[in-house]
């Protein structure tokens, strides 16, 4: 045989490798998708297709990512039903109480600066809680004790502050004419108050809490606490600080307190369950829609007051995924997304294994809430928003909806089929 009819031979074999290869990676990508069956993520579809079907949730977008890739993405329904506007991945969402996320890392990259330290107490930043107290039951009567330490910012960090939203009736009737608890909307509300935070979390400072400090999981106004300490340690408003070490760097353009006026239509509208569980549209104002685009714009809720879309949010969990980076931006060191999310309360929040780190509900054992490893860890929002990261599958997990309360089991059960169809 000759040279080159030996070449052409070798060459051929090297064509029919390279398609075989070829063919198989096509008909593998067809099966799975980075360890997830492509097939039985159609369950997924159907789950979430049919909430919105029946009537019981108006719209949702679902947003996997595995290695930081996108496995799964999908919005289904209406970002505004009476407009005929569809849900897309771009919807923006009221996220509530995952502002917390943001507000503990604000909290973490100052005490990395040297501003202060998670053992400093809130007293040292905010006057008026030098000295709380605690509502305590004496027979009858509910008085004003002393609190039997000072609350210190790793009990705003964990909730173990004893500060509530207070809505306990005892709380009401004192919170309600300092503009909290009932005052404020569901309690958390401050997106309407014509006030700067540090204004009103000094008022709040002044009313009695619901437990001493360091002996009960209490969940409460303590972010919102640490969103005034954020704005006193750095000498900007929260906003500010937010945007410049957080979601500037991360280039999260779509995440910020209130909206401007070109990025309204993109605010998926709020909805409730009417007495046949079918979605009614939620009224204006605090309990509802919100004031997000034409409120005041002068508080900054740590705890409870971020719009954001469900790529933006995604991004923001996988630097902290990753040990606080992505791309050329660190918001974080490692060791202190190791705090954040590490049990640090013991099972003061529960017994049977979910925990608290410093913003994160934290996974301590396996079937504590769901299928998600031990080792993961997340939160969500009153609107009905969750997200889970499990780092030993690589996974960020975010579910947005805006619905007032959720009052459906669309949570637990895409946490179940999603983890179902997670096979490699």
């Amino acid at each position: 045989m000759n040279f080159s009819l030996k070449l052409r031979g070798l060459l051929a074999a090297a064509a029919f490798t390279l398609a075989a290869v070829s063919t198989q990676a096509q008909t593998t990508d067809k099966v799975l998708r980075n360890g997830f069956s492509v097939e039985r993520l159609q369950r997924v579809d159907a789950l979430l297709d049919g909430y919105v079907d029946d009537g019981r949730i108006g719209g949702i977008v679902a947003l996997v990512l595995r290695d930081g890739k996108p496995v799964y993405e999908h919005a289904v329904g209406w970002r505004d039903k009476e407009a005929g506007q569809k849900m897309t991945p771009d919807t923006l969402f009221r996220i509530a109480s995952q502002s917390k996320a943001l507000t503990s890392v604000a909290v973490l990259a100052l005490m990395e600066e040297g501003k202060l330290t998670v053992n400093d107490s809130a007293g040292k930043w905010i006057p008026t809680f030098a000295a709380t107290t605690v509502l305590t039951r004496d027979g009858t009567n509910w008085v004003n004790a002393p609190a039997k330490r000072s609350i210190t910012i790793r009990d705003l960090l964990t909730h173990t502050a004893g500060i509530s939203y207070g809505q306990p009736p005892e709380q009401a009737a004192l919170y309600q004419p300092k503009g909290l608890g009932p005052a404020a909307g569901f309690g958390w509300y401050f997106s309407d108050k014509d006030e700067p935070i540090c204004t009103t979390i000094e008022r709040l400072g002044t009313l009695p809490f619901q437990a001493h400090p360091g002996e009960a999981f209490v969940y409460g106004y303590n972010t919102d606490i640490l969103g005034c300490i954020v704005e006193k340690a750095s000498g900007v408003s929260l906003d500010e600080y937010i945007r410049s070490r957080i979601t500037g760097p991360l280039g999260m353009t779509d995440t910020a307190f209130y909206l401007p006026a070109d990025k309204a239509a993109r605010l998926a509208v709020v909805y409730g369950s009417g007495p046949d569980g079918k979605i009614v549209k939620a009224p204006e104002g605090a309990r509802g829609q919100g004031h997000y685009v034409e409120g005041p714009r002068k508080s900054f809720s740590g705890g409870a007051g971020l719009v954001s879309t469900a790529r933006d949010f995604a991004t923001f969990l996988e630097a902290l995924r990753k040990g606080g980076t992505s791309g050329k931006a660190r918001i974080l060191s490692p060791h202190a997304v190791k705090l954040m999310t590490t049990n640090q309360i013991g099972d003061l929040k529960n017994p049977r294994g979910l925990g608290f780190g410093f913003g994160f509900e934290t996974h301590d054992r396996y079937g504590a809430s769901g299928m998600a490893s031990v080792g993961s860890w997340g939160w969500g929002g009153a609107y009905g928003t969750w997200y889970r990261v499990d780092p030993e599958e690589r996974l960020t997990i975010v579910l947005m909806l805006q619905m007032m309360p959720n009052n459906t089991d669309v949570r637990e059960k895409f946490d179940a089929v999603l983890f179902q169809a997670l096979v490699e």
